[in-house]
């Protein structure tokens, strides 16, 4: 058994017609649409986001001198 061939498809397709309707398929159809639009946006957005350099700050942390040990122990 291989993959379905022409008329075959037809059949399913009525078949899948009739046991969900238009209505349910076209909202399906919709919302996988939507879904995939999403998915593309946000692995766009994730390559953009590993291409531009990481954010070096304004001034560097400045090195502060040691503590001296007080002598009132």
């Amino acid at each position: 058994m291989g993959m379905p061939q022409g008329w075959e498809w037809v059949i399913i397709a009525i078949v899948v017609l009739v046991l969900f309707g238009g209505a349910k398929l076209a909202s399906i159809g919709k919302n996988a649409g939507k879904a995939i639009r999403e998915f593309k946006e946000e692995t766009n957005a994730g390559k953009a986001a590993a291409v531009e350099p990481p954010m070096t700050p304004a001034d560097p942390p400045k090195a502060t001198e040691p503590v001296k040990p007080t002598e009132d122990a």
